[in-house]
């Protein structure tokens, strides 16, 4: 039993140092120390696992913005709940990766971020994806600082 307490306080005491380490921006991650990226990622992760629900009314309300009602209830429906579901897939994987440093498995990072943008894994550009800031391929210049 008093062994369990030990290794409880020395977890406890190890998560609190590494959140508690400050975290920077996404484009300087070259110059980020292990620790920072490591908290940065597993931020990323457990932000994208818990409001990977976000993107259902996300995808119908940038559906509609685009077209029309009818299809942002059907086709943005069936786009919100495969986002929802590969976000929160997506930011468990990245959660659980987080002591290896990889490039970003999401973009937008969160999904609060450009959110007019469409959402991009593994940085693929699949086809019939188009925000109303343009093509996907020009969304990297709009990304915001």
């Amino acid at each position: 039993m008093n062994h369990f307490r030990t290794l409880l306080t020395a977890g406890s005491l190890a998560l609190l140092t590494a959140f508690s380490a400050p975290s920077y921006a996404r484009h300087d991650q070259q110059d980020q120390s292990w620790g920072s990226r490591f908290v940065s990622k597993a931020s990323h992760g457990l932000a994208n696992v818990a409001t990977g629900v976000v993107e259902l009314p996300k995808n119908i309300g940038n559906i509609t913005s685009d077209s029309n009602i009818f299809a942002g209830l059907t086709v943005g429906v069936v786009r919100g709940v495969f986002h929802t579901v590969s976000r929160t897939l997506v930011g468990a994987a990245e959660f659980i990766t987080a002591p290896i440093p990889t490039d970003d498995f999401v973009t937008p990072g969160y999904v609060w971020e450009r959110y007019s943008e469409d959402t991009r894994y593994f940085g693929l550009h699949y086809p019939l994806y188009w925000t109303s800031f343009g093509s996907l391929d020009e969304g990297e210049d709009l990304r915001a600082k």
